[in-house]
């Protein structure tokens, strides 16, 4: 948040910003990276899985993309009355309850006999997601001031990154032999890796300057009906393109990295390189969280969503090309457009005027909702043209087509004037 910005809300809250900021931020940001963690790890176990899951279960590569797009769709429905939900029951609460829910979803997968138990599974993470993600920059925006924000924002986003990494490197290499190759005990333990970030979150979040602080805003906030928020967000222009964005953004997201260790393993590489190779992009997605946000001050955010757009186009090529020289540059490239396009985005949402941290569980979910549509969508349509088309050209052509027409989106917002 830029001065002029922390000053406005100053003056309409003069108390929030009258000390000096608390210590414990700290720990509040490492409580909510470890829940982004189990959300991560989550989304990606699977992945490392396809073909185990699809042999014992024996579907097709179209009902596996279904199954990894169909939290999205649940997602959807329910991420804006979750974002309502969190911003009246407050982040404690509500971010232990997605933990939970996260945790229920990883566990019913393992025991799933068929690809509808399996359906049903998956889809009940599309139901804690939202609260997570929603609830995330919520926590940040309220303990996080000036340039500290692009920070937190970045740094709790590696969490979901370093899950990627745990989920990628570890599953065929370590747990799978481990447990006798039988996938159901390795999504088993990505369960009982959610629950206790859960855990962790409630202690850290009742600790009492914690809870103190938190119980003080939440009464404070002014509780407007559901549906006069969302009006009046949807009303502000640029909030309306940031929704357009997130769609693609989502899209580019989830079907490249949803499908990437059977990308790389119909390419020629065992499922154990394939899975080390899936990887690059999510360490270089830490390196990227930890610093792109940071440096994406209004002055020059929109460039740097525009060059991100572009490294997300050049990685679709790249990638195509397999075992060249190009496949490194392309992993690092979407590793750099994964990590950051989200949370630049997210930021730029907060910092709208007329958002602010009050609408910024309501502006989370509405972001999310709409961006599930292309996080849905991406891997659907993958595996849809893979069947079709029987390898993953065709996909990734589309993708660099949908990160070539984003351009377009950040030209509009850029000329709406940049974020004060």
């Amino acid at each position: 948040m830029t001065q002029s910005s922390a000053e406005s809300v100053a003056e309409q809250n003069p108390s929030r910003h009258d000390t000096q900021p608390n210590p414990i931020r700290w720990l509040v940001l490492f409580g909510v990276w470890g829940v982004y963690f189990s959300f991560g790890l989550t989304i990606a176990g699977l992945a490392p899985l396809i073909g185990p899951i699809t042999r014992d279960l024996e579907i097709s590569h179209t009902a596996m993309g279904g199954v990894l797009g169909i939290w999205q769709l649940i997602y959807i429905m329910v991420a804006v009355p979750c974002g309502a939900f969190l911003d009246r029951v407050g982040a404690r609460r509500a971010l232990f309850i997605g933990a939970l829910i996260i945790a229920g979803s990883g566990m019913l997968r393992g025991i799933a006999d068929g690809v509808l138990m399996l359906y049903l599974a998956v889809g009940l993470f599309g139901v804690g997601g939202p609260i997570v993600s929603a609830g995330a920059p919520k926590v940040i925006a309220r303990w996080f001031r000036g340039s500290e924000r692009g920070l937190a924002m970045g740094m709790y986003i590696t969490g979901p990154n370093l899950g990627a990494i745990v989920s990628f490197s570890l599953t065929n290499s370590v747990l799978m032999p481990a447990f006798d190759n039988d996938w159901r005990l390795v999504l088993q333990v990505w369960a009982l890796v959610a629950f206790i970030a859960g855990i962790l979150w409630l202690l850290i979040a009742s600790l009492r300057p914690v809870r103190s602080r938190d119980d003080a805003e939440e009464a404070a906030t002014k509780k407007a009906p559901q549906m006069e928020t969302i009006k009046a967000l949807v009303a502000i222009p640029a909030v309306r393109i940031l929704l357009v964005m997130s769609v693609g953004i989502f899209m580019y997201n989830h079907g490249l990295s949803n499908w990437l260790p059977e990308l790389l393993r119909v390419s020629g590489m065992t499922p154990v390189e394939a899975g080390y190779w899936a990887t690059v992009p999510t360490v270089i997605g830490i390196l990227g969280a930890l610093t792109i946000p940071r440096l994406a001050t209004p002055d020059r955010r929109f460039k740097i969503l525009a060059i991100l757009f572009v490294a997300a186009l050049a990685s679709c090529i790249l990638i195509e090309m397999g075992w060249t020289p190009g496949l490194m540059v392309g992993l690092i490239l979407q590793g750099i457009a994964r990590s950051s396009l989200m949370t630049v985005a997210i930021l730029t949402l907060v910092e709208t005027p007329g958002v602010g941290e009050e609408r910024a569980g309501t502006a989370g979910g509405l972001f999310f909702s709409a961006a599930e549509i292309g996080g849905a969508g991406g891997p659907f349509m993958l595996g849809l043209l893979y069947d079709a088309t029987g390898g993953f050209k065709a996909g990734l052509i589309l993708l660099g087509i949908l990160s070539a027409l984003m351009l377009f989106c950040v030209a509009a917002l850029a000329k709406l004037g940049k974020p004060r």
